[in-house]
């Protein structure tokens, strides 16, 4: 099995009418969990890293392990660029493997987010490798990105209808009041405004910053046409809390392959009920 892009994936949950959940992968533990819970629930699943994370663990033990992941557990997965801006850093990575990509222009102006765009996805077309791109902008944190709520921008529905026409991206991320990060109060979504978009623009479409909406609130846009939900920060926490937690019942433990058991178990219900979360379940 092997590293494919998410074209295909994705076009089959919007006909399906669910989403494919996008987890942030940081290391080989991350991967594993990720993987063999999808295989267990017979889940499509998209492993996303930040330019942070391939910085991290570096891109070709990433490729690596999401490699040999696909092919213990006969399934081809999704290895995504979460996030990226810098294009000869998307031809690098694109050349180790990776087969899908997320170009994030979404904080210049919008002529120039469409040539940024375009230029992306016309080095991508040739390399069988899909393309997001993201028009509007989330609050929140995201890797090392910091943007505040005054600067986060909601799509506007005309222009995303024109942007994925001009451009030729495979699946477009909207900014419809999610948030990176955690959210302090209850997230207030606008439903309206991801519906007027839905009958304007054709692809799927993307959630980001899922981690801490209600369920509920996520199965409402799916049903308006999300087909990708990403989920990052609840599974940094679980993994912190869980491995803190046994730090505090053994403070003298010094074996990662015993403290790290315990995060690798929160992270797992995470992603189970987030799979349950999209609908995902049994559709790989």
């Amino acid at each position: 099995m092997y590293l494919i892009s998410s074209r295909e994936m994705l076009k089959r949950a919007q006909k399906g009418g669910y989403a494919v959940p996008a987890f942030n992968i940081h290391n080989l533990e991350t991967v594993q969990v990720v993987v063999e819970t999808a295989a267990e629930m017979r889940s499509p699943v998209i492993l996303a890293g930040t330019p942070g994370t391939y910085g991290y663990a570096g891109v070709d033990y990433i490729v690596a392990i999401c490699k040999e992941a696909a092919h213990k557990h006969k399934m081809p997965l999704v290895l995504h660029l979460d996030h990226h801006e810098e294009f000869a850093d998307i031809q690098a990575k694109v050349a180790a493997g990776i087969r899908s990509v997320m170009i994030d222009g979404s904080h210049y102006p919008f002529e120039e987010n469409i040539d940024i765009v375009s230029k992306v996805v016309d080095y991508c077309g040739r390399h069988d490798v899909s393309v997001e791109a993201e028009l509007g902008r989330l609050g929140g944190q995201e890797d090392d990105l910091i943007v505040d709520s005054a600067d986060a921008a909601l799509t506007d529905p005309a222009a995303a209808a024109e942007f994925v026409k001009r451009t030729g991206i495979d699946t477009l991320a909207v900014a419809i009041g999610s948030a990176h990060g955690l959210y302090k109060g209850e997230p207030k979504l606008d439903f309206d405004r991801l519906a007027a978009i839905r009958e304007v623009v054709d692809i799927p479409l993307v959630l980001h910053g899922a981690s801490g909406i209600p369920d509920a609130m996520v199965r409402r846009c799916i049903e308006l046409g999300v087909c990708k939900v990403n989920v990052a920060t609840e599974l940094k926490i679980a993994f912190a809390d869980a491995v803190k937690g046994y730090f505090g019942e053994h403070p003298d433990a010094n074996d990662p392959r015993k403290y790290i058991i315990p995060g690798k178990a929160a992270m797992k219900e995470v992603v189970e009920a987030k799979i349950r979360m999209c609908g995902s379940e049994g559709k790989a």
